[in-house]
């Protein structure tokens, strides 16, 4: 059965490809909520040159569409569950029930508002380091 465009996949599809990019914009500052106007002006570009607007659109379908959460009880490898707390894409509720949902996953909340993380922030050093702490352990 078909799915309904919803409101950020039908602008995907109108202006991701546009030289204009106040389409893109809306999904960057949902990523990056605190970022500067050049960190912001690179991530649109960035997102305009790695898909087109029909991928861009089928993306968001996709992803919207994945629900893997009666299978996350058959993970069995050690699993880190990292997530920012004021994340405004995805709640941090969701990333604490998968942590819960997977036997012996550990969580970590981030002091961050993105979804994606800047280099510059805090929390993107404690991600590294959280990351090489788990894998060395």
């Amino acid at each position: 059965m078909p799915v309904a465009l919803d409101e950020g996949e039908a602008l995907a599809g109108i202006g991701w490809g546009q030289d204009n990019p106040a389409y893109r914009q809306v999904f960057s500052s949902t990523f990056l909520p605190s970022a500067t106007f050049d960190e912001l002006q690179w991530f649109n570009e960035f997102q305009r040159r790695t898909t087109s607007p029909e991928n861009a659109v089928r993306f968001l379908s996709a992803f919207g569409d994945i629900d893997v959460r009666h299978r996350l009880a058959l993970v069995h490898v050690p699993t880190l569950v990292i997530h920012s707390q004021r994340d405004g894409r995805i709640p941090i509720d969701s990333a604490r029930k998968i942590a819960a949902a997977i036997p012996d996953a550990q969580f970590m909340s981030l002091e961050s508002d993105g979804h994606l993380l800047l280099g510059r922030e805090p929390a993107a050093r404690e991600f590294v380091e959280a990351v090489r702490r788990f894998v060395a352990s």
